[in-house]
């Protein structure tokens, strides 16, 4: 039984967030962190385009 209530779990949708308790600091801020962002702000933008 645990094993078909985790495999059913593990196959849930999950809802999608676009708001998440993060915190972030463009000061503090690296080329990898920038890049990040970026493609976070184009995944947001796919995301509402579907």
């Amino acid at each position: 039984m645990k094993n078909k209530q985790q495999s059913l779990q593990k196959n849930r949708k999950l809802p999608i967030a676009k708001n998440e308790d993060v915190d972030y600091s463009a000061e503090m801020a690296d080329e990898n962190d920038l890049e990040a962002v970026e493609r976070a702000n184009q995944a947001d933008t796919r995301q509402q385009q579907s």
